[in-house]
């Protein structure tokens, strides 16, 4: 199974690398595939790449269903 989750650009860095902020946890991934970044942009992460820039909305509604479903593994 694979899974890309959302990100926010916090940091641009040399050599197409950029730091990145997963529901508050700061990343440094591969932005090598993804045109025309700047700070505050949200991107699709999956293993360290950027693979597409979403909307902030997207970004936060993917985020959201992904905190619930991890809420409802812990009930269990």
């Amino acid at each position: 199974m694979c899974l890309a989750i959302p990100a926010r650009v916090e940091e641009l860095l040399p050599d197409d690398m950029a730091r990145v902020s997963v529901d508050g946890v700061g990343k440094l991934v591969s932005v090598a595939l993804v045109d025309g970044l700047t700070i505050g942009d949200y991107v699709v992460l999956h293993v360290g790449y950027a693979l597409a820039k979403i909307d902030e909305e997207e970004a936060m509604a993917t985020l959201a269903l992904l905190r619930e479903a991890a809420a409802l593994g812990e009930a269990q």
